[in-house]
């Protein structure tokens, strides 16, 4: 008796969709593929429950002929090739002639097409690979493919199906990547009857990067062009203002077919090489256009990887391309929206502090005098520190909000003087700095004091309240309290280069990070206060705007309970935006705008991978980066003597809340040996 024996047609059919099928998202891609063959002008696509229950493919194209109906639905059937020389130079997006067989085999398939536009085609159904029906139906030239009950005879395959939410991510992203790839093809997507993208087909590409992921988006795209004897270069890159926390906004296209490619990408981010921020990446739609033979696309069988022929010449052509359209225009980063607001209705989004439980205001939480007119000095710096100065009836009383820090007109003059770029922060009108711009992470519910000047808490109001014997008591407490946890007491020296702190203490020399250093205090502080956001949240007067692609507001749509765990109050409006209707009245001023957008998309990213705890400690890293003074900021000696005090305050003040050192010791020996004082 044999032991090889050849199978059952319908049996291989099942295997062979194993490699075609892979999630609902096959299925749409292998369908739309064939729909742009056949020559169409308008294709419609509609899903419900993410596509396990229905995909719907319609088109207006070519259509297939009655008597090839049947045949199309046999392995290896194609009209797209004919002989192995063919596959040198592949021109259409599909030609295995497996998927129609494989789709038909684990689904409940039909399909209804007409080759001419008098109204008659046919109708085949098929269940489980087997046709069931074939009978003459009336139809529009085109073709409609219905697949319903995916994976229903394969229950291991549909077992291992993912949530609804992300088979729709899978789909909407292969859609925003097919209507980019053919802007001349007008696109519908439908999920339970809700259109989540739309477009034209005016062949206009920079209408669908509006339709997919915004007006605002597109406006900030620059256009691209170029070609050598072997390539044609066409599309859109982002601006350097404009960018994501993953790749997956760069769209490469080669031959009308979207594809994946590391060669693309890499000469991609080197045309941004210093242009960008760490871990930050471009928004990018690039076409290729090329000869056939120059390309392989039948690496893969999904067809999404490519091989180039002279990838090092396209890899030139792009990259010399993308940094002629980045440098044409002078940019500098916030200046053009500036203008747009100087010239447009100005809106001020205000802290209102509510004293509840019956409460005193404080003198560091001023109740708000109704009939007070309002003083407000603004820093333009991204701390969180803000100061407003109520003047009713002569008399003045300041309300604290999350720590800011300002700049000091006396300290810009006197830096034109003697050339300096930097400029100090101050707080009021008596130009002293401390603790308050660095705020103290247990701080519960009331804002971070005012800031201080070197002088401890308990003197700061004014250098005539100083008094010695209570400093030194502050200051020996403040060291037992060091000490208890490793931490050095340290001793102001200077600042080097705007940038790191020198400090001193019994054992040797210390330089410090300021940039980390405050990041470390801003991190403990806002993670302290994502643990309680819903009672410091407040409701905004002018809502905020966020625009999603379709799949990634459709995820998040999903997910909207962990931003309001998270304090912030996010409504649906519409397919792809949001608004923001609440968030923490704590987040760095001028940066909820983009705080906000970014733990969004780390929602949509992370999706079951992440919780409130994540969330909350990734918001707070993102807020203590925005909200610290930067490299260059120079330092009076009362503020890094404030910022010495805050770091060893906090629970861990050795390394920011990226990892990176704040601190660098050298020790007394090691100076004294590099100066030869010691020869041991």
């Amino acid at each position: 008796m044999t032991k090889i024996r050849v199978l059952e047609e319908q049996l291989a059919n099942q295997i062979a969709a194993g490699e075609v099928v892979e999630r609902p998202a096959s299925v749409v891609k292998e369908l739309v593929e064939n729909a742009v063959d056949a020559g169409s002008t308008t294709i419609d696509v509609s899903i419900d429950e993410g596509g396990l229950t229905l995909i719907k493919v319609t088109d207006n194209g070519g259509g297939i002929a009655r008597e090839d109906m049947e045949t199309a639905f046999l392995r290896h059937a194609t009209s797209k090739i004919a002989t192995s020389s063919d596959l040198f130079r592949i021109a259409s997006l599909g030609f295995r002639g497996e998927a129609l067989p494989s789709i038909a085999a684990v689904s409940r398939m039909e399909c209804i097409s007409a080759d001419s536009d008098t109204g008659l085609a046919r109708r085949l159904r098929i269940e489980g690979g087997s046709i069931t029906a074939d009978e003459p139906a009336n139809a529009p030239l085109g073709t409609s493919m219905s697949v319903s009950d995916l994976f229903y005879n394969t229950p291991a395959r549909l077992k291992y199906m993912k949530s609804i939410p992300t088979e729709l991510g899978h789909i909407s992203d292969y859609m925003n990547r097919i209507a980019l790839a053919h802007p001349g093809i007008a696109i519908t997507l439908e999920h339970n009857g809700s259109v989540l993208l739309r477009t034209t087909g005016t062949g206009d590409r920079l209408q669908v990067i509006a339709a997919v992921y915004g007006r605002n988006t597109a406006k900030a795209m620059l256009k691209v062009e170029a070609a050598d004897s072997d390539y044609t270069l066409t599309g859109y890159v982002s601006k350097p203002e404009l960018t994501r926390a993953n790749r997956n906004g760069i769209t490469a296209i080669v031959n009308g077919r979207y594809i994946r490619s590391h060669s693309i990408n890499g000469a991609l981010l080197q045309a941004y090489h210093t242009l960008l921020p760490i871990n930050r990446y471009p928004l990018a739609v690039l076409e290729l256009g090329m000869h056939p033979s120059l390309l392989d696309v039948n690496v893969h069988p999904s067809k999404m990887e490519v091989r180039f022929s002279k990838e090092v010449e396209l890899r030139a052509l792009l990259e010399k391309a993308v940094k002629e359209a980045l440098h044409a225009q002078r940019y500098t980063p916030g200046l053009d929206a500036g203008r747009r607001e100087r010239s447009g209705p100005q809106y001020v989004q205000d802290t209102i502090s509510f004293h509840v439980n019956d409460r005193t205001p404080t003198p560091s939480q001023p109740a708000i005098p109704a009939a007070s007119a309002a003083r407000e000095r603004n820093s333009g710096y991204g701390g969180g520190f803000v100061e407003r100065e109520y003047v009713p009836a002569g008399a003045t009383e300041r309300l604290y909000a999350p720590p800011r820090p300002e700049r000091s007109e006396s300290f810009r003059e006197r830096g034109a003087a003697d050339g300096s770029a930097g400029e100090r922060y101050v707080a009021g009108g008596d130009g002293s700095i401390g603790d308050a711009s660095l705020p103290r992470p247990e701080l519960e519910d009331a804002p971070p004091p005012p800031i201080e000047s070197a002088v401890p808490s308990s003197h700061a109001a004014s250098a005539t309240d100083y008094d010695p014997q209570a400093a030194a008591s502050a200051a020996v407490s403040q060291s037992s309290a060091s000490e208890a946890k490793g931490f050095p007491e340290l001793h102001w020296i200077g600042q080097h280069h705007g940038t790191y702190l020198i400090a001193q203490s019994e054992d040797g020399l210390y330089l410090i990070d300021q940039h980390a250093a405050h990041e470390r205090i801003n991190y403990e502080y806002y993670l302290h206060k994502f643990g309680n956001p819903v009672a410091a949240s407040q409701q905004l007067l002018v809502p905020i705007t966020l625009e999603f692609t379709p799949g990634d507001a459709a995820q998040l749509k999903e997910l909207l309970h962990l931003m309001s765990a998270a304090g912030v109050e996010l409504e649906s409006f519409g397919s792809q935006t949001f608004l923001v209707r609440a968030c923490p009245e704590w987040l760095p001023k001028g940066q909820e705008e983009s705080i906000l957008e970014e733990m969004a998309d780390l929602v949509i990213r992370e999706r079951k991978h992440i919780d409130i705890g994540k969330l909350r400690e990734e918001a707070a890293i993102m807020c203590s980066c925005k909200a610290s003074i930067k490299a260059n900021d120079r330092l009076t000696r009362e503020e890094g003597e404030g910022l010495l005090r805050r770091l060893a305050d906090c629970d861990q003040p050795y390394t920011c809340p990226h990892g990176r050192p704040i601190i660098v010791h050298l020790s007394t020996y090691q100076l004294e040996k590099m100066f030869k004082r010691v020869m041991s």
